[in-house]
């Protein structure tokens, strides 16, 4: 039987090029060689990378994370050149990388996520007008098109924001200032195609921050990650359902991760992942050994889910 050929394609130009190396190599590690003729494509940081290579296989793995990546940039480019890719396609990439647009989206659809308000870079902003919107202090601030907590960080002074705002306009012209909800952070893996399987949840305690930052994400013991998470199983169902019902509304493919955080037995959609991190410390897989799907079985999932579009 012929092997598939699989371009594992990396790098990038974001902030997470670093992430998505990590990301890549354990794939390109993990795909079954009797199965699959592997190549390894890594895009520099500074850019310069030809795209006419990826023609010669049969589907391109996407392992970038970010910006170019996870955006639909380069699912739009593989789509042009009549390539298969891993993952969802443009649209949907691009409403789950833009939080803003996201957040519209989710509101549209009755599903519950924090209050919020967005500001442009050259956009004045008062305390009265903060307060009006999202209640009293602390708050979140991100900018609306990063992964991986990227410019991400907890106001808790007033006089903190203006500092924390011009952190978060150095990745994006437009900034979230979110409500600062207290309570249990979970995530949701989701896999397939038209017909989603949520895996079991992961619960997320931080121990190094306020959240589940960047370091918390890729340090060693930067949280403690409990699968299946320790909530009940009316609550569980409800989460799953609801991570169900947004990959199906966003149309994503493959796989994607939900996050959620609950307080009062209430659960808040944060965000969606539409490219999860594959490091050997990342949720996805966690979540997918926890269902009794090892890494290599799951890297095959995703092929097929690609090349079944």
């Amino acid at each position: 039987m012929r092997r598939i050929k699989v371009g594992v394609l990396m790098g990038g130009e974001s902030t997470e090029h670093e992430v998505s190396i990590i990301s890549g190599e354990n794939v390109v590690k993990n795909l079954d060689k009797s199965r699959y003729k592997v190549t390894k494509y890594v895009i520099p940081k500074k850019g310069g990378f030809n795209f006419n290579k990826l023609l010669r296989e049969d589907i391109v793995f996407i392992a970038l994370h970010g910006t170019f990546g996870e955006d639909g940039r380069v699912q739009g480019l593989c789509e042009m050149m009549k390539v298969a890719y891993t993952g969802s396609g443009v649209l949907t990439s691009a409403l789950g990388m833009d939080k803003l647009l996201f957040r519209k989206v989710m509101d549209s659809f009755g599903i519950l996520v924090p209050k919020y308000i967005s500001l442009n870079k050259n956009e004045g902003v008062s305390k009265h007008e903060v307060e009006k919107s999202l209640g009293k202090l602390p708050y979140f601030v991100k900018p609306h098109n990063q992964g991986s907590s990227v410019g991400a960080s907890v106001v808790k002074k007033w006089e903190d924001l203006n500092k924390v705002l011009k952190q978060a306009f150095r990745y994006s012209e437009t900034v979230l200032i979110d409500e600062y909800i207290s309570g249990t952070e979970l995530t949701c893996a989701v896999i397939g195609n038209k017909n989603p399987r949520a895996l079991p949840l992961i619960e997320i305690e931080p121990l190094k921050g306020n959240f589940f930052d960047y370091k918390s994400k890729y340090e060693s013991g930067g949280a403690n990650e409990i699968v299946p998470a320790r909530i009940s199983s009316q609550l569980t169902k409800e989460i799953q359902e609801i991570a169900c019902r947004i990959y199906r509304i966003l149309g994503c493919r493959g796989f994607s991760r939900i996050d959620f955080i609950v307080q009062k037995g209430k659960p808040y959609v944060l965000e969606i992942n539409t490219i999860p991190g594959l490091t050997p410390m990342s949720l996805f897989p966690k979540a997918a050994k926890n269902a009794g799907i090892n890494y290599s079985t799951l890297l095959d999932k995703l092929i097929k889910y690609g090349l079944d579009k």
